[in-house]
């Protein structure tokens, strides 16, 4: 454990306030869930949530799934970072922060396909562009609160037809369905 040097009084109601450099740097935002632990020795320990980090084993068996049965490499995200991969390098997309732009998607509850044109931005689901982009995203939504997202990746110098991509995307879409319906039950 790191120490910080910050120091705060917990409030006649209990609470206490983590400061804003701890969560910007931990990617906190506020209504963001935290679990607490303790151990013997008296530390307390806040830790992000991750609901979709509870479906890790099943969301990792998803996108491999959806790999080897229609060829598309998949990745299932949380709200901060890669919790299951499919059809791509697990070293290189695996636990990886996700870029502001996927973040942005997935703000906006809405689904995301690639128009395919050169003039047009292509979105990284990480900070480190690699040698694929995001061809369709589509949040996964549970109970109201976005809790990630279900994405699928394109390779550089590559194109779908267009009845490829339609597939493509009534598959995340379904993923991102079915994966937030499971959070519910």
């Amino acid at each position: 454990m790191k120490a910080t040097g910050i120091v705060r009084r917990i409030d006649d109601l209990g609470r206490v306030v983590i400061p804003k450099e701890i969560r910007r740097t931990m990617r906190i935002r506020e209504g963001d869930p935290l679990e607490i632990y303790t151990d013997r020795e008296g530390e307390v320990i806040f830790k992000k949530y991750s609901p979709i980090g509870e479906l890790t084993t099943f969301a990792a068996q998803y996108a491999d799934t959806l790999y080897k049965t229609c060829g598309i490499a998949v990745l299932i995200c949380d709200r901060d970072a890669v919790v299951a991969v499919g059809g791509v390098s697990k070293k290189e997309y695996l636990d990886k922060a996700l870029s502001k732009a996927l973040e942005d998607i997935m703000q906006g509850r809405s689904l995301y396909r690639y128009g395919g044109k050169e003039h047009e931005g292509k979105i990284y689901p990480t900070d480190e562009e690699g040698n694929a982009f995001v061809s369709c995203a589509m949040p996964i939504i549970s109970e109201g609160d976005v809790i990630g997202c279900a994405l699928s990746l394109c390779e550089e110098g590559k194109r779908r037809e267009s009845a490829e991509a339609e597939v493509e995307t009534k598959l995340i879409t379904a993923a991102a369905s079915f994966l937030g319906k499971q959070m519910e039950s």
